[in-house]
């Protein structure tokens, strides 16, 4: 039995649709390689992609159309905030480890993104 029927059964249709609302609005968090980030990427109307990498790396090449928001810097959660939460963010840095943890921090600032497992390298060209 599916949630929608187990709620409509209980509490009625009104009821299975918000938990249907409910469950379409919710953020995610996931890890995704890189086939799958770039098609992703590329069908998600509201798409930002995120480069987490320092300044200085960024310099050295991004994938095209990044933004740049240094994880280590200081202000990097103040910056985040700022951020539109009604995109899905497709956040990359050199190893996957960083975006990692900044989709984390993200993700429970009611963010919705995506990580690049293993990072840049990854990406297809």
């Amino acid at each position: 039995m599916s949630l929608n029927s187990f709620f409509s059964k209980i509490f009625g249709e009104a009821a299975a649709a918000v938990v249907t609302a409910e469950k379409s609005t919710s953020t995610h968090n996931v890890d995704l390689p890189g086939r799958a980030f770039k098609q992703q990427l590329a069908e998600s109307p509201n798409a930002v992609l995120l480069d987490v990498r320092t300044a200085r790396e960024f310099a050295g090449g991004t994938i095209p159309g990044a933004l740049q928001i240094d994880f280590l810097s200081l202000n990097f959660a103040k910056k985040v905030q700022l951020l539109d939460k009604d995109a899905t963010y497709f956040v990359f840095c050199r190893s996957g480890n960083r975006s990692g943890q900044a989709c984390k921090i993200m993700h429970k600032l009611g963010f919705d993104v995506r990580n690049l497992s293993g990072g840049i390298g990854q990406y297809p060209s």
